[in-house]
């Protein structure tokens, strides 16, 4: 398919651009296969707003006939009452952002809002622009992502006792949303791998995400079982659960789902863990560091608020997922391969008025969550709310392919890796690096437990406002705060 299919007008002059927090802007607009292009360049200026089509959630249209008086037998014709007339159109974006076009002539203002409506919801993972984004400074031979399974597994050197990598998923046979290497407990061989696949929906068997240095105890991630009415068993399911605690008095099971969701996923074949059968685990809401005991974490499909609380829990927990590096990793294993599917939930924002079953802000709850973390304790993330903010708006809209698909299966069936960039590499480039840092980090390796209680969490305005005068001022405030860090730090190591 060629882009210039879609394209009917491709420039359109003396076109008024309006946008929050700037005045009114006369200039040119241009449209290309993925981008729409604004230039002014009145009174010797030159400003550019270059918009992402693929950021575009909503588009309103409406035009006017300023000859319509004239009536239907103007002898000037059909032309001069087209050129007579002029369109507005409405860009509602994903990232919260609203733009307004006037345009001259009704047929062009019609040509590009189609455009813009066409090539914003293209299907083709292949046609979506991290696929021509060519940035000078790096090349796609570089490695892609931070780490791996296999990489995790080899610095986690206190894991190799009970502990192993299996490649049971090597072909995605097994459980089509997971990547090709897991880590299991080191008794639980492939074959009981599988058959506690079938048991689990999706075939996501319980695998680690999480060992506790300070105790041993352990994270485990996966879906709900298939219990269905009839209560059915798994032996292997229970054998693999009953390696991970090897010998410790008791795990705790926690189903992000309520008391009433879990019985009626029973009845439509799902269920959940029958304390009879995993008699050494129990159904339960704690937090295992205080108490010392192994969490497996599920709801349904594991693929959503299962991925929210394994990640919450590390950041809480662990002291190296507070680093720039460390977060960008954790959201790397938890949410990228473990098989979030972002391509169903980020299809839209805010605006749209499609609904489609599959979307959902799972991704975008995690970064508030963070965002009320990262205010409670200032000094204990080493990543800025800025970094929060990119990535929100880089899931739905996104230069790079690092949210492109739904598991690791679709990004390597579709050539993302070989054929996009990383997001994550990207961030950590030395002049972006200085952009997300926190000036104000201070390791600790304590927990840092947050307050839950209404009056202690905030609406994160640096997201939901963030396109208002009010948040431009703190943003700016912001800035003079990190300056005068910096140049501090500077001064005290001279």
């Amino acid at each position: 398919m060629e882009f210039s299919e879609h394209i009917k007008t491709a420039n359109v002059e003396d076109v008024v651009l309006r946008q929050p927090l700037h005045p009114p802007s006369r200039g040119t607009l241009c449209i290309t296969g993925h981008h729409l292009l604004f230039s002014d360049r009145e009174q010797g200026r030159c400003r550019q707003v270059l918009l992402l089509l693929r950021n575009v959630d909503a588009i309103e249209k409406s035009v006017e006939n300023l000859l319509a008086h004239s009536g239907p037998f103007c002898t000037e014709g059909r032309s001069q009452r087209m050129s007579g007339s002029s369109g507005t159109i409405t860009i509602k974006c994903k990232d919260l952002r609203v733009l307004q076009l006037d345009i001259p002539g009704m047929e062009q203002c019609l040509n590009i809002a189609r455009s813009i409506e066409t090539l914003s919801c293209l299907d083709g993972v292949s046609e979506t622009y991290p696929f021509f984004y060519r940035p000078s400074d790096v090349s796609l031979q570089d490695q892609w992502g931070l780490s791996s399974p296999e990489k995790h597994y080899s610095q986690m050197r206190e894991l190799h006792d009970r502990w192993r990598l299996s490649t049971v998923n090597r072909d995605y046979r097994v459980c089509p949303s997971y990547p090709p290497a897991v880590i299991v407990p080191k008794h639980a061989g492939d074959e009981m791998l599988e058959k506690a696949a079938k048991f689990r929906q999706g075939g996501r068997f319980p695998v680690l995400c999480y060992y506790h240095r300070k105790n041993g105890m352990v994270i485990m991630r996966s879906s709900q079982p298939l219990t269905g009415a009839n209560r059915k068993r798994c032996r292997e399911d229970e054998h693999l659960l009953r390696a991970v605690i090897d010998g410790s008095d008791r795990g705790f099971i926690i189903d992000t789902r309520s008391g009433q969701q879990a019985l009626q996923a029973r009845m439509t074949g799902g269920g959940f863990e029958s304390e009879s059968c995993y008699s050494n685990w129990k159904r339960l809401h704690r937090q295992m560091e205080r108490d010392g005991h192994s969490v497996l974490v599920h709801g349904s499909e594991g693929t959503d608020s299962t991925l929210l609380i394994s990640t919450l829990a590390q950041l809480i927990m662990d002291p190296c997922s507070r680093t720039l590096e460390g977060f960008l990793a954790l959201l790397e294993r938890e949410w990228i391969q473990a098989g979030h599917p972002f391509q169903q939930r980020c299809a839209h924002s805010a605006y749209s008025h499609a609904r489609l079953q599959q979307e959902s802000p799972v991704f975008l709850l995690l970064l508030d969550c963070v965002w009320q973390l990262w205010c409670q304790f200032p000094l204990a993330l080493g990543f800025s709310e800025a970094l929060l903010l990119r990535l929100a708006t880089e899931a739905y809209a996104s230069d790079y392919g690092t949210f492109l698909c739904n598991s690791h299966q679709e990004r390597c069936a579709l050539g993302v890796k070989d054929n996009t960039y990383c997001l994550f590499r990207g961030l950590l480039r030395p002049r972006e690096r200085d952009s997300y840092s926190n000036p104000l980090y201070e390791p600790t390796e304590l927990a840092i437990w947050p307050s839950v209680h209404p009056q202690a969490l905030q609406l994160w305005r640096g997201f939901f406002l963030r396109w208002t005068p009010q948040v431009r001022h703190l943003e700016e405030a912001q800035e003079d705060i990190r300056n005068m860090v910096t140049e501090w730090g500077k001064l005290a190591l001279s």
